[in-house]
């Protein structure tokens, strides 16, 4: 069955790596991490203005893990193909 489905990926000209979708794939989560991350900081710094700069480190403490989610997402990646 594979034979069947390379050998028509090869006649159309498809070329590369599966891992390369998943990782497109696999940003989405982090993106709407981040969205809804500074969406709630912001929302939070609006009713509370007061405590916008702890709200700011803390927002920017999220965007730094997600990002190294996304981050270690990318090196498994590579890892694994």
């Amino acid at each position: 069955m594979n034979d069947v489905i390379l050998a028509q990926a090869a006649e159309s000209g498809i070329t590369g790596n599966i891992a390369t979708i998943g990782y497109g794939i696999a940003t989405i989560g982090p993106g709407i991490g981040i969205g809804i991350l500074v969406g709630k900081a912001l929302e939070g710094m609006a009713r509370q203005p007061e405590m916008a700069g702890q709200l700011r480190t803390t927002m920017f403490l999220g965007i730094a893990f997600v990002e190294a989610l996304a981050l270690i997402g990318l090196v498994a990646g590579f890892i694994f193909t």
